[in-house]
């Protein structure tokens, strides 16, 4: 393919654990190419991002001015896209900065206020820019979403348990937070008190979202992602459940948004929105 039809890419974090695998997954696609890459790590300013992820050289520095390289990026053809894997203390910023240069987001990290998101697809629409925020790339966890839906229509108490490494900064996972969303979106009203609950703890019972669907997190070394929807009814339990083993399982996911933000003009969260 001419290099001019090549859709740019810019990774934000691109030095993280996912930062990495978006490196090579973006390097193994035909239709795409790498023209930036940030990350805030001094240990690899510098450096060349493919030797930083493990897939050999490919020209590309690591540096630490995210503006720097998306006016880079917008030198290109093609309508540029960042995909951000960075932090909830800076990830509204980059999607703002992103928008103004024209450079279409692409974003992973979770942690954003409904207020910030709202913000963000007000300013995503006056920019006509599209902007991706996906809280799981994973096709794994839609195909859960969509079963845990289902069964929401015979199940009137549900809880949800979200299991991360302890490298994660945000709780719960913007994962679980969505799907507590997607089921209150339903219009039920869920765990319907039955007893008055004590907490000798604070915390004990986990954290509210939506119709009083409660989440559960835990962060432990060893984990990568993870969750239980569990559902309860007289004398059954219905449990839902996803494993992540390797963090490839993201990319499918992570591709085929690079591919589809491009025919945007505003701001869609969820991967169910654009398969």
């Amino acid at each position: 393919m001419n290099q001019e039809n090549l859709i740019p890419v810019v990774v934000n974090g691109a030095a993280g654990k996912m930062g990495k695998e978006v490196i090579k997954a973006v390097k193994n696609a035909p239709d795409m190419m790498l023209v930036g890459a940030i990350d805030r790590n001094q240990a690899v300013i510098g450096k060349d991002v493919g030797e930083v992820a493990g897939c050999g050289a490919l020209e590309v520095p690591i540096v630490d001015d995210l503006e720097s390289v998306l006016v880079l990026a917008t030198q290109h053809k093609i309508q540029g896209v960042m995909v951000d894997f960075t932090h909830p203390d800076c990830i509204y910023d980059n999607i703002r900065s992103a928008i103004a240069y024209g450079i279409r987001p692409v974003v992973g990290t979770t942690g954003l206020s409904p207020e910030q998101i709202k913000d963000l697809a007000e300013f995503a629409e006056k920019a006509s820019t599209g902007v991706l925020i996906i809280p799981n790339f994973s096709i794994g966890i839609v195909l859960m979403q969509q079963a845990a839906i289902q069964a929401a229509q015979y199940f009137d108490h549900v809880e949800i348990i979200e299991l991360h490494h302890n490298q994660k900064a945000d709780a719960p996972s913007g994962t679980a937070i969505k799907t507590a969303e997607m089921l209150s979106d339903l219009g039920k009203t869920y765990n319907p008190q039955l007893v008055e609950e004590t907490e000798n703890l604070k915390g004990a019972r986990g954290s509210i979202c939506g119709d009083n669907i409660r989440i559960h997190s835990v962060r432990l070394p060893g984990l990568i992602a993870h969750q239980e929807i569990i559902f309860g009814a007289q004398g059954q339990i219905y449990t839902l459940r996803h494993d992540t083993s390797d963090r490839s399982c993201y990319m499918p996911g992570v591709l085929l948004s690079i591919r589809k933000i491009v025919e945007l003009k505003t701001l869609v969260y969820g991967l169910e929105k654009i398969l």
